[in-house]
């Protein structure tokens, strides 16, 4: 499967914004943001045009997928089932996105990031109502109880997961129980309870033209 490789930290540069893709990193001092708060590249630097009209729909649509790791091909067909879905088409974007299970994964404290979550998934050690699931995008449901493999709960990555997500809310529509690594699906993700630096009318205006 693709999956993007490179630094991290340059797509938070490129986007001119801290996504909060490494964790504990973004929100100390070493943070490449803190200190080069500006495009990565040769002329970085020197990049000062104003971003407007299709610029601005692309750059938030690029700070959707990065958040997300997600791919073009993949966040398009969110958009596709969004648009034929009853309701506010953004709103339903953004409930896909969060209910990917590397995105549950690490607002339950499995991870300290999205990217180290869905390595945990990957490597098997996230249980949907005590199955083994091990796809990232796999869409959780209501109910659905996400939890910790017991042979799992002793990794370094996820118990570093579980002290960083217990100094951070979580989200309304989840039930998280940091002690026993599991956590229950209580609602659909509603945007309100979403925080997300990102406009998503702004995507839904870039993929209708």
């Amino acid at each position: 499967m693709a999956r993007y490789t490179g630094a991290v930290c340059r797509l938070c540069r490129r986007e001119g914004t801290k996504l909060f893709l490494k964790g504990t990193k973004c929100t100390s001092d070493r943070c490449p943001l803190e200190k080069r708060n500006f495009a990565p590249g040769q002329h970085g630097k020197d990049r000062k045009t104003k971003v407007v009209g299709y610029g601005l729909q692309l750059r938030e649509k690029q700070k959707a997928k990065r958040i997300y790791f997600t791919l073009e091909g993949q966040f398009r067909a969110y958009y596709e089932k969004a648009s034929r879905a009853t309701g506010v088409t953004g709103d339903l974007l953004v409930q896909q996105l969060e209910r990917r299970l590397d995105n549950v994964a690490f607002r339950l404290g499995f991870a300290i990031s999205r990217r180290q979550a869905r390595q945990v998934v990957r490597h098997g050690h996230v249980q949907v109502n005590g199955k083994k699931v091990n796809i990232p995008s796999y869409q959780v449901s209501v109910g659905d109880v996400i939890s910790v493999r017991e042979g799992a709960k002793k990794h370094v990555i996820i118990e570093q997961g579980a002290q960083y997500a217990a100094q951070n809310p979580v989200p309304a529509w989840l039930d998280a129980d940091f002690a026993n690594l599991s956590g229950r699906v209580l609602s659909l993700p509603d945007r309100k309870d979403v925080s997300l630096p990102v406009n998503e009318q702004l995507i839904v205006e870039l993929y209708s033209k």
